[in-house]
């Protein structure tokens, strides 16, 4: 899995999601939204082992911008500000393979922190 080379990676902001294929023949895709919650950053993933709350309010989060990281890596700006994450191929492969499970996640972890989308 982590050998399998991006062939697109398309941003639909009509549907908002990152639709991806891969050289192997997997296809997926992954709401703004959840790219965004699950970024791979210190601000999402927490400092020093605490884990923040999670983001609120991304429900209707857009991306501004994309740009490549060397070979390996894509920095996806969003339009409330965030671009310090660093989305390897293979964790936009998981992400994508996994969305509907970590949307229900993140939608549960909202709701445990008396936190909304909106």
């Amino acid at each position: 899995m982590g050998s399998a080379w991006p062939l697109e990676l398309r941003f639909d902001k009509k549907q908002g999601k990152l639709k991806l294929a891969y050289d192997d023949g997997f296809k997926g895709d992954i709401p703004f939204e959840l790219l965004r919650v699950e970024s791979p950053s210190a601000e999402t993933r927490g400092h020093g082992g605490e884990m923040p709350p999670p983001p609120a309010g991304k429900k209707s989060v857009g991306v501004t911008s994309a740009q490549p990281v060397g070979r390996y890596a894509v920095c996806i700006e969003f339009d409330d500000g965030h671009a310090t994450g660093l989305y390897t191929w293979p964790y936009l492969r998981e992400l994508a393979a996994d969305a509907k499970p970590r949307m229900k996640a993140y939608l549960d972890r909202l709701a445990e922190a008396g936190l909304s989308r909106d």
